[in-house]
């Protein structure tokens, strides 16, 4: 039986030790994916859209909510669901922290927000959001984080607890040409309303109504 030296056998946990130190802030630090909110009502899907990150309700316990408080007549009668709410979240320097603006449906009005990773399933928040979030509380993890793109596509593969199933994907990448072989032609651009009857058609197949939260209307106006 080979035995290893006490000085080389601290030396090897010792560096053992410091390399998972340096690798689980890395992993931690990432507040993209879905959260479930603390007191079980709905869930915060949060991805990186145009480098800064974004909120939006991916799932509500009890469907049909409208943002009837919102001081825009216009945007009363909008869905609570698929809705902004986390808003242009910066990285802070130094730390593992992102700061921006909150929505808070309740009474319609934005508000200062900070959100920090803790570990690697929770997600400390410091703002007001849709009633449910006041001066702070911790949202649970319930789906992996969200690989971020060129496109800002969904890379999913798994369905947040308690919500439908989705089946949505990272957008496929073109194949690289090499040599002298000429690429196959490209296929006409879809009309929009195909891009419509295909957008409710991957809706029906993967049962998640809100998808890649980057392309929505009013995370999109402003980081594209």
């Amino acid at each position: 039986m080979l035995h290893c030296p006490p000085k080389l056998a601290r030396t090897i946990a010792y560096s053992g030790f410091v390399l998972a130190s340096a690798l689980v802030p890395a992993l931690a630090a990432d507040p993209t994916g879905d959260w479930r909110v603390a007191d079980g009502v709905a869930h915060v899907r949060i991805a990186q859209c145009n480098g800064n990150m974004w909120g939006a309700v991916a799932w509500e316990k009890t469907p049909g909510g409208k943002d009837k408080h919102n001081p825009d007549p216009a945007k009363q009668s909008r869905p609570t669901l698929g809705m902004p709410i986390l808003i242009d979240m910066k990285k802070k320097a130094g730390t593992d922290a992102w700061e921006g603006q909150v929505y808070n449906a309740k009474d319609g009005q934005l508000y200062s927000s900070t959100i920090k990773p803790i570990g690697s399933d929770k997600l400390e928040i410091q703002g007001c959001v849709l009633g449910f979030l006041c001066d702070g509380e911790t949202w649970t993890r319930v789906g992996p984080p969200i690989p971020a793109s060129a496109t800002n596509s969904m890379a999913k593969g798994t369905a947040p607890k308690g919500a439908p199933p989705s089946t949505s994907q990272a957008a496929p990448q073109t194949p690289k040409t090499t040599g002298s072989a000429s690429p196959a032609p490209a296929a006409p651009a879809p009309s929009s309303k195909q891009q419509s009857g295909q957008k409710q058609a991957a809706t029906s197949q993967s049962g998640d109504v809100v998808g890649d939260i980057c392309l929505l209307p009013d995370v999109a106006r402003f980081t594209h």
